[in-house]
């Protein structure tokens, strides 16, 4: 399986943080290969500038190579399938996140339950 992190996945994963289910420990370390999404870095990065999340950006990066993950880039054919999602949810980074699973037929692990309206994709933790 191909596994996507969503943001908060991420950094849970990174911090080895108590939220991250061990279903979800299990996901990632069974998952063939496991994404990091271009949107994720930038989500934090901005949320770090405005002072709304200790995670430093550089940090995460850093960490998310060491760990081995694989970077996805944000591409054309990403963005528009955005233009085709429902608006179950209005948040640009998550409706990105499930564009990106959707278009590279990879699953998307999350802990929000609104994403798993969107597709058979999303997999709740």
């Amino acid at each position: 399986m191909r596994l996507l992190l969503d943001t908060h996945i991420l950094i849970w994963l990174m911090n080895g943080d108590q939220r991250l289910t061990s279903q979800a420990r299990a996901l990632i370390i069974d998952a063939a290969e496991v994404f990091v999404s271009t949107a994720s870095i930038w989500e934090v990065a901005i949320k770090w500038r405005l002072g709304k999340m200790e995670e430093n950006p550089h940090e995460l990066v850093a960490s998310t190579g060491r760990a081995g993950l694989i970077d996805l880039p944000v591409a054309p054919p990403h963005a528009l399938v955005t233009a085709q999602l429902p608006l179950h949810h209005r948040d640009p980074f998550d409706r990105i996140l499930v564009a990106q699973a959707i278009s590279e037929t990879m699953r998307l692990l999350t802990a929000n339950p609104q994403l798993a309206a969107y597709s058979k994709l999303v997999i709740t933790v």
